[in-house]
């Protein structure tokens, strides 16, 4: 009989720790015995590298429906040759961002239609539908606050996102929540200013109950 791995998403906000999250999840489900795939979206492809140089380009002008067909583009691709095959080998998937965080920033950010969006993501997602997902939640200030930091630090300049208002970030958690609220038996909500620590054991321990069953 194959291997049936299980399909984990990160979730939020700009600055919410989503992507250490994922690199600190995978590290302590590695230690317990799991094996472990990790990628992020937009990207995670050669593809969707290409995708995502677009996508988060600033200076790179994209009306609504340009910018969500590219991360449905990049979704279609992620899907097919990335996650199907690693959760068919056995693999627990971690990925930084997937289909809700389209609902929440094309959704509720942008004001695409949330019925066609749902079509959209459907098809683009081979209809695949995470096991489970953590919305790592925080308000905006303390997000962007972080964003801000790395950015003074040089470490990148700011997105097309992370230089958009800050209502449309509120816009976008309140997305985010109202997906949690719709489907609570899939998406848990983090404190994202936790101890980074304790948030790291939250969702491992989840992980590890829902690969028992």
């Amino acid at each position: 009989m194959m291997a049936t791995g299980r399909f984990i998403t990160l979730e939020g906000v700009e600055g919410s720790g989503k992507t250490t999250q994922a690199a600190l999840v995978a590290d302590a489900l590695r230690a317990r015995g799991r094996r472990v795939t990790v990628t992020h979206e937009p990207g995670g492809t050669r593809a969707g590298e290409a995708i995502r140089a677009i996508f988060l380009d600033p200076a790179v002008s994209l009306v609504v429906a340009a910018e969500l067909l590219l991360v449905l583009a990049d979704r279609a691709q992620h899907v097919r040759e990335r996650l199907q095959p690693a959760i068919a080998a056995g693999d627990v998937v971690i990925s930084d961002r997937y289909s809700d965080s389209t609902v929440a920033y094309q959704g509720y950010g942008r004001g695409f239609d949330l019925k066609l969006l749902a079509d959209l993501n459907a098809l683009a997602s081979d209809a695949m539908r995470p096991d489970a997902t953590f919305v790592l939640d925080c308000d905006v200030e303390t997000g962007l606050a972080r964003t801000r930091a790395r950015v003074r630090g040089g470490v990148r300049a700011p997105d097309r996102f992370e230089g958009e208002v800050v209502e449309f970030h509120r816009r976008v958690r309140e997305g985010f929540l109202a997906i949690a609220r719709a489907e609570p038996g899939r998406v848990t909500v983090l404190d994202a200013t936790a101890e980074i620590a304790i948030i790291t054991a939250r969702i491992a321990d989840a992980i590890d109950a829902l690969m028992a069953h």
